[in-house]
């Protein structure tokens, strides 16, 4: 009976994977359009906008054909598109169902047939489209003879082979960190993570056309072309130079560098299907219970305390809050400090920093959501509401006061100009003070929800006119308080006083002190007494 049913078992045909995970590809795209005209739109849109800006992109590649720096650019872009499809899942694991391994894990498929199959159909969409285009354009630059365009013809579909085998093996490597809140984490910082990419490549370039252009990055190329899969167009640029040997190496390091990555691939799409998830698996050492009254904090005890403790924990812990707390540090920091690099930049400029910072002060209630309504059972006059609030005032403060700082120490080291470090500190301090004053106002008087579900999604659908209202009309009122220590800064600064600048920092730290505490004051009666709505307001997300 047991050979018998081996004998029937190997007798059933295999069916190929291949087509039918094309076919699923191309359902779940015409699947996803259905019933959605937004979607179409916005689909078509995108796919219309790449095939725009791919035609042209490959239209200015192949208008360098002869320049004599075209195979260093060329490489170099080879080498970024290479480094932008294997951070892509990173960044974006939801972008793209098909990413997602672990939905496989059930089906009996072996790992070979399966990485061929999600090969082939990974190639099916608007991002290897894209970079077919740049693939072309760039194999289309540097080809010159026959043997330029022989190799031309391999290397183009090789790069674009290798950055999807790149993304894919990348994403099926961490696809559990993906799927967990470590991931969406992730994802929710890939703005932040772009924009300071954003400015270290403007800064760059600005510094590499200072210094000469291209040619001084050939050192750099010198050992891009040498790693795969920028080896591809290495490859062309050395056959159309007559270099046999080398593009023949070249060649060599493509495909070894694709094989190694498929094969990394099968075998991390081996360990996903045969291992279970760590996280549901019981923890084998039980969690030591903590005794009460044992908690090692320096932070006072009773409701401040515990409400520094929550406030602090939510910028750790909640994605979106950690998202905004960082993206403030980062850009706070970033735009000071690089317009300093580039000489443009003023020891004043890092008050932009204290003002980032100044409103995470905005919306104090909404950031909570739906769990405000147990914080609101605490409330029950305005002696509650006003500890509550100076407790989250602090909280903030226990940041944003030495980052302040910090930024304008780091800023005025760049400038090296400690002269004004006084002032600009004392300004900053002031500026953020009056933030700390209308941002305790706005929470109470147009407070708002923020949606738990998309990453990008800040206020829910009716309230954007309280957002609005709450951060640019407390930022104007902001400017305002703290107008008598921007204007003292004017005066010291034009006129002839540059040497009693230094009494703006005690006074900026005076000034920005009464106004959070005045804030705080006028704010704690109106929570009190509007308990109720706010907490419908901040509960509709």
């Amino acid at each position: 009976m047991v050979t018998a049913s081996a004998t029937g078992a190997s007798s059933v045909p295999s069916v190929p994977l291949t087509p039918i995970f094309v076919r699923l590809k191309l359902s779940l795209l015409r699947n996803g359009l259905k019933g959605s005209s937004k979607r179409k739109a916005a689909y078509f849109s995108t796919l219309a906008f790449a095939l725009v800006v791919g035609f042209f992109l490959t239209l200015g590649l192949a208008l360098l054909h002869g320049h004599s720096q075209a195979g260093t650019a060329v490489v170099l872009l080879a080498a970024i598109l290479a480094l932008c499809w294997a951070c892509m899942p990173l960044f974006f694991p939801t972008g793209d169902e098909t990413l997602d391994p672990s939905r496989l894990v059930m089906l009996p498929l072996r790992p070979r047939p399966l990485v061929r199959a999600l090969l082939v159909s990974s190639l099916v969409g608007i991002g290897p489209l894209f970079t077919l285009c740049l693939a072309v354009g760039s194999v289309l630059a540097v080809a010159r003879g026959a043997a330029g365009a022989v190799a031309a013809v391999v290397a183009a579909p090789l790069l674009v082979l290798g950055c999807v085998t790149l993304a894919r093996a990348v994403a099926t490597a961490n696809v559990r960190l993906l799927t967990s809140r470590k991931g969406r984490d992730l994802a929710l910082l890939s703005g932040l993570l772009i924009a300071v990419g954003a400015q270290l490549a403007n800064f760059a370039s600005q510094s590499l056309f200072q210094a000469g252009g291209l040619a001084t990055l050939e050192p750099v190329v010198a050992v891009v072309r040498w790693l795969p899969p920028a080896t591809a167009v290495g490859m062309v640029d050395s056959a159309s130079e007559g270099a046999y040997g080398v593009a023949a190496a070249q060649l060599a390091l493509t495909l070894a560098g694709v094989a190694a990555l498929l094969w990394s691939w099968e075998r991390s799409l081996t360990k996903l299907m045969v291992t279970p998830d760590g996280s549901t698996i019981r923890a084998a050492r039980p969690t030591k219970n903590r005794a009460v009254g044992g908690r090692r904090s320096l932070l006072p005890a009773g409701r401040t305390g515990a409400a520094v403790e929550r406030t602090l924990r939510y910028v750790v812990r909640d994605p979106k809050t950690k998202a905004s707390w960082v993206t403030a540090l980062a850009i706070g920091l970033i735009v000071p400090v690089f317009n300093a690099l580039q000489g443009t930049g003023s020891v004043y400029l890092a008050t932009f920093g204290a003002g980032m910072l100044g409103m995470q002060m905005y919306n104090q209630f909404g950031q909570d959501t739906s769990a405000f309504w147990m914080v609101a059972q605490t409330i029950s006059s305005t002696r509650d509401a006003y500890v509550e609030l100076r407790a989250r005032a602090a909280a903030l403060a226990m940041v944003t006061v030495p980052y302040t700082v910090l930024v304008t120490a780091v800023t005025a080291a760049v400038i090296g100009d400690w002269s004004r470090f006084p002032a600009a500190t004392g300004l900053a301090l002031a500026l953020l003070g009056s933030m700390l004053c209308t941002g305790a106002l706005a929470s109470a008087r147009f407070p708002y929800s923020i949606p738990s579900e998309g990453a990008f999604k800040n206020v829910v659908p009716g309230q954007a006119g309280l957002a609005w209202a709450g951060i640019f009309g407390g930022m104007l009122v902001s400017a305002v308080v703290s107008a008598p220590v921007i204007a003292l800064t004017i005066w010291l600064n034009f006129g002839d006083h540059q040497d009693l600048s230094w009494i703006v920092l005690p006074l900026g730290v005076a000034w920005g002190a009464l106004a959070s505490w005045a804030g705080l004051r006028l704010a704690a009666p109106t929570v009190a007494r509007k308990l109720p709505e706010i907490l419908w307001a901040v509960s509709k997300g």
